[in-house]
């Protein structure tokens, strides 16, 4: 009977210490969510400030999410030896470190200055996505692990929703031309405020998190997991690293000329009110992830992947045709079945790799390079043909997802 209540008093402070550490973990999702949802907006800032093309804007997202190309495997190997806590504090300080680096790029108005300043940023948002993404998966059942760490992304959205707020008010202004009408103007200082306010909450998080003891969770596997299956070897998480590849490369394209799109295809809009209305975009990104959280406990998460992704596909043939107002809906909505799809594609991608999960997780967060590829690619289509065009590339990449939800994450 006292062994019994042992193992139940037990029970009751690894959950509270669970979910002390999961509420910790979900406040780095709503940081990078809230520098990501900063980053679409500045890709049309910088084309007005510093007159930089479309496909010289996307060098934004490549700096971006070319770090964390660059640092994932290296997070994992640091993680593998010391933890997800050292991880995640050695993320925040390069988070901080890279928005501090806005007051001189700011100073200068230096395109170079600033991607280096993201590149920093970004680097430690992928030593927090290396560590934070696997970590929320393994803070209880493996049955959950899909619905939680969606639950986790959900708080992601919600700072994707508020970054194009403060940008779309802070980062644009407005001047009297020579004819005395109203006009935007582009300038820095709301760039640099926002990004200082950003490195001291940062701050401020890595402190209370360096004075919390989170739990230090070691994967485990069986031996047939462990030595038997080598992650190349494991066909659903190989399809699962393709596969996020292309998803990052759509979601990442469709935020990067959300605005440029809205502009083109919504009379009167202006470069302000396009941030909005991404915000909207990003609020229905949010709400799909909390809506459909919900769901996945009477829906499978790969029934719910294809239909989401088979109906991206038909948003995508709206967007492609350019129908005035109902395409710029339609790329609206394309936010909401989104949700899920970054959540579970990563979440089925490790499932049953015991052990092997932090190496796992490193070479996915490697595949959010494709965010990198993609606005680039993106930017030269619209500069060379038209902006509709540009979005045959996120279509072709949502029907990846749909045969990822139906065939490739099974278990072998």
């Amino acid at each position: 009977m006292a062994n019994i209540q042992a193992e139940q008093q037990a029970s009751q402070v690894q959950g509270g210490s669970y979910r002390l550490a999961l509420i910790l973990i979900t406040s780095l999702f709503f940081m990078w969510g809230l520098s990501y949802g900063l980053l679409d907006v500045l890709n049309k800032h910088f084309q007005d400030a510093l007159n930089v093309s479309k496909a010289q804007s996307g060098l934004l997202q490549a700096a971006y999410f070319g770090a964390y190309f660059i640092v994932a495997v290296p997070s994992a190997i640091f993680m593998e030896r010391f933890g997800y806590k050292p991880g995640i504090l050695v993320g925040l300080g390069l988070f901080a470190i890279g928005a501090l680096l806005f007051i001189p790029a700011s100073g200068a108005a230096s395109f170079g200055l600033f991607l280096f300043a993201l590149f920093v940023l970004a680097s430690g948002l992928g030593c927090l996505e290396t560590a934070a993404n696997p970590y929320a998966t393994v803070l209880g059942s493996e049955e959950g692990a899909a619905r939680r760490l969606n639950l986790a992304q959900s708080f992601n959205g919600l700072g994707s929703f508020v970054g194009p707020v403060i940008g779309g008010t802070f980062f644009f202004s407005t001047a009297a031309t020579d004819t005395g009408a109203v006009a935007e103007v582009a300038g820095f200082d709301g760039v640099r405020i926002t990004y200082v306010i950003i490195a001291a909450v940062v701050v401020i998080l890595a402190i209370l998190i360096a004075r919390v003891k989170l739990p230090d969770i070691r994967e485990v596997g069986s031996q047939s997991q462990e030595q038997s299956r080598p992650l190349s070897q494991q066909r659903h998480y190989v399809n699962g690293v393709i596969t996020l590849f292309f998803y990052v490369a759509a979601q990442v394209g469709l935020g990067a000329f959300f605005i440029n799109y809205a502009i083109d295809h919504w009379g009167n809009m202006t470069a302000s009110k396009a941030s909005y209305w991404l915000s909207i975009a990003m609020l229905c990104y949010m709400v799909g992830r909390f809506v459909s959280t919900a769901i996945m406990k009477v829906v499978a998460p790969r029934v719910l992947l294809a239909w989401y992704a088979l109906i991206n596909v038909v948003l995508m043939g709206v967007v492609i045709s350019g129908i005035p107002v109902w395409s710029v809906i339609a790329l609206v909505l394309a936010f909401l079945f989104m949700s899920i799809m970054f959540p579970t594609i990563f979440a089925l991608s490790l499932e049953r790799l015991g052990s092997r999960t932090k190496r796992g997780s490193s070479y996915l967060i490697m595949a959010i390079v494709g965010g990198a590829v993609s606005p680039f690619a993106m930017g030269l289509i619209a500069d060379n043909s038209s902006i509709e065009q540009a979005f045959w590339l996120p279509l072709g990449c949502f029907v990846i997802v749909y045969w990822f939800a139906k065939r490739g994450s099974r278990l072998v």
